[in-house]
Order: structure tokens, then C-alpha cells, then sequence
């Protein structure tokens, strides 16, 4: 069975992260015809770090988000020669946003072709997010250039996960927020929003694709922390071709299931290659993008509710709410929290959906993993990786790596 605890930001769990690195090598490399995975200026970097350090690759989130040198905050610069990849399309990678030869299995191709070309046999695999999906992805392909595996805010991109953040399931914690992503969409396209994204993002007319693509990465960045953060909640706006790669990359995998079958990553026969690779994984309790449990059956009215469950993943939200500077959300929906109080305290009633159907992502795994993989969940966090009980844990959990000898 997998080890599993939980832990809060205040306990003090875990080590403070190291400065961001200045990169030693910036280099371009080309993968196919079309894409050139690149690392310039200060935004990506190519390796930083120790050039003699135990190898990890930083593979980043979206798909589509890029990298940035505070990624490397994680490793001892001492100690770790850390490689960090723009993927197809995303960050400095040419050409943007480019969605021809870009799936899944292009990318741990291209992770491979670096591993060579940078000489490297074995490496430690981070990531976080999507960059879980693309590291257990890789390791999966490749478990014998596997030592570790050191993972945050799993996203097994099953239909039912994508289901619950971008169509019915987050919304219920986030209704202001996703209101304004929903209303991107015309109302007679509203009952499929990533499909109908997919065509607003991949319309010739560039004013229709760059607002759909502020509108989707805006409502991600709204909701991947416990406490909203107007900076993420502003970058959309404020960096318009990272909102363009971001969304369209993001919607692109998603449309077309990942590029995988349905439960691929977390099947026996998948997870029997990697079984026994040491594994870390770090999920924020809060987490809304990529939540520890995502519940299908979380149902509540727009107008009130009328039946259902509603889960103490709202509840005890709401209760934070009232504790916290973020009192103004209370007041802005007082329908929908009138209603999630209701539900609460009546529990299920006739004709409700309740809350039997359940897509699990970090817990799945946990269970189908079994010895070897060390969940620790963070009761005050959501999904972002600059969280503070997520960042300590996951520096401390290279820190805890360096004793591998590879």
C-alpha cells in the first residue's frame, strides 16, 4: 500500500527553496520539421545548476505554460544538473502555439532526444500538473533512464477530470470565475465548452482565438490557488502569446483525450513498469484544477438547489471563505452559498445525483501504485506548485533524492 499523510503549511514540513538559477547553457534544438524546442533570454533556460550534478528534467505544466528560471528553486544547485524543456509550441519553443506533429508521444520523444543529446543516462523526472501526466507518461516509456519521480497535482487527463474543471465541478467552487469562462461561449454550444473553445481557438480570425484564449487560461489561473492571486489572474491579459499557447496547446491535447486511451496512465499494465521506481507526490487538498478526488457527483443549481450532495470539499471552502480577506466572495453569490449551506445540513434528497460517481486522479494512483509511491496531501493548499506547503515539500523531497546514486 502507499504511504499517505497530510500535513498543513504551518506544521513547517519541508525545505525552503533555493534561489533561482542562473542558467550555463542555452542552446536550440530542433525535433522535427516544424518544431525547434528553444531556450533564450531570461525567461527559459536550458541547463542550470551544477554541469558535473546528478541530472533532473523540469518538465512544465499546461501543456503549453513554458518554463521560467524560478523552476530550478526546487534543486541544490550544488549538487543538481537541472534540465528544463520548453515543449512543442510553448515558452520560447518555435514556432508558438503550433499544433501540427505536437501530442503526447512527440514530447517523450523529444525528452529522449535531449537525454541523449546532452549525454545524460539516467535522470530524477519532475513535474507538476500536466507535467505529471508527461513524466509518468515518459517514465512509463522509459523506466530503465528513470531513477525518481517527484510529482504535484496529479492529472491523469481521464474525460472525467477534464469533465469537472472545465464543464460541471469547479464551477460550483468558483461560479464568479466561471461565469466568465462559460460566457466566452455562445449558450446553445454551452453543453460541450472544450470542444466549443476548440473552435474559437483554432478560428483563422485572430481577435475570436486571442479572446477565447484569454477567457480559458484566465479561468485556470483564477483557480489554481487557495487564495486567488490577482497577478496569475492578470497574465492572460498581461502576456498575450503565453495566453494564446497555453490555451490553444491545452485544448488541442484535450480535445483529442491526451493522445492516449482512456485511463492509459494509471492501467496495470502501464503501472507495472514503474512500480518499482521511487516516487514522491505532493497535491494540494484545495487543489481545484487537479483536485485529490474529483467528484462527478458534486451538483449544484445555478438558481438554487434542488437536489443533490453537496461534499465537504465546498463546505469546508466555504468555511474558509468566512475566515479569510476573501469575505467579498461570500457576498457576491449569496444564491449559490445559501444553497451549498442548504444541501449541507439536509444531505440528499429525492432525485438528487448525490455523490456516488467519483473520478479519483493523486488517489487512483496512490492505490493502484502501492508500495514505492509516498502521497502527502497539503490540508491548505490548492494546485500551484508557489504555494508555500507545496514549494517546501517538493524541495524537500530533491533534497531527499540526492542520496540516490545515479
Amino acid at each position: 500500500m502507499a504511504s499517505f499523510s497530510t500535513v498543513k503549511t504551518a506544521d513547517g514540513k519541508g525545505n525552503n527553496p533555493y534561489p533561482p538559477a542562473a542558467p550555463f547553457d542555452d542552446r536550440m534544438l530542433k525535433v522535427s520539421d516544424i518544431h525547434t524546442i528553444r531556450r533564450t533570454d531570461n525567461d527559459s533556460v536550458w541547463q542550470t545548476g551544477n554541469p558535473n550534478g546528478k541530472p533532473v528534467i523540469f518538465l512544465h505544466g499546461g501543456p503549453g505554460g513554458g518554463t521560467s528560471s524560478s523552476d530550478t528553486v526546487y534543486f541544490d544547485p550544488a549538487v543538481y544538473r537541472v534540465v528544463l524543456m520548453d515543449q512543442r509550441g510553448a515558452g520560447r519553443s518555435e514556432p508558438t502555439a503550433e499544433l501540427r506533429e505536437n501530442t503526447t508521444w512527440d514530447l517523450v520523444k523529444d525528452i529522449e532526444t535531449i537525454r541523449k543529446e546532452l549525454g545524460i543516462d539516467k535522470w530524477l523526472v519532475f513535474g507538476g500538473s500536466w507535467g505529471s501526466t508527461l513524466s509518468l507518461a515518459y517514465a512509463q516509456t522509459h523506466p530503465e533512464h528513470v531513477v525518481a519521480l517527484i510529482l504535484r497535482g496529479i492529472f491523469l487527463l481521464r474525460r472525467s477530470e477534464l469533465e469537472w474543471f472545465y464543464q460541471d465541478g469547479a464551477s460550483h467552487v468558483w461560479p464568479d470565475a466561471f461565469e466568465k469562462y462559460r460566457d466566452a461561449i455562445e449558450p446553445d454550444q454551452r453543453h460541450d465548452l472544450i470542444s466549443a473553445y476548440y473552435r474559437l481557438l483554432t478560428d483563422k480570425d485572430d481577435t475570436i482565438s486571442l479572446r477565447a484564449a484569454k477567457a480559458w487560461a484566465t479561468w485556470e489561473e483564477s483557480t489554481s490557488k487557495l487564495y486567488q492571486d490577482p497577478a496569475m489572474v492578470a497574465l492572460a491579459d498581461n502576456d498575450v502569446k503565453w495566453a494564446r499557447a497555453f490555451a490553444s496547446i491545452e485544448c488541442h491535447y484535450f480535445v483529442n483525450g491526451g493522445f492516449f486511451p482512456e485511463g492509459h496512465l494509471v492501467s496495470e499494465a502501464q503501472l507495472a513498469k514503474i512500480r518499482h521506481i521511487p516516487t514522491v507526490v505532493v497535491q494540494g487538498r484545495y487543489d481545484c484544477v487537479c483536485p485529490v478526488s474529483t467528484g462527478l457527483g458534486l451538483r449544484v443549481s445555478w438558481n438554487a438547489v434542488n437536489g443533490g450532495v453537496v461534499c465537504d470539499y465546498a463546505t469546508e471552502r466555504l468555511e474558509r471563505l468566512r475566515a479569510s480577506e476573501q469575505c467579498v466572495e461570500v457576498t457576491l453569490h449569496p444564491s449559490l452559498l445559501e444553497a451549498v449551506e442548504r444541501a449541507a445540513a439536509t444531505g440528499p434528497v429525492a432525485g438528487g445525483t448525490g455523490c456516488g460517481v467519483w473520478a479519483k486522479s493523486a488517489w487512483d494512483l496512490s492505490k493502484a501504485w502501492g508500495a514505492g509511491l509516498r502521497l502527502t496531501i497539503v490540508d491548505d493548499a490548492g494546485h500551484s506548485a508557489q504555494e508555500k506547503g507545496i514549494n517546501r515539500l517538493l524541495v524537500a523531497a530533491a533534497d531527499e533524492f540526492k542520496a540516490l546514486q545515479f
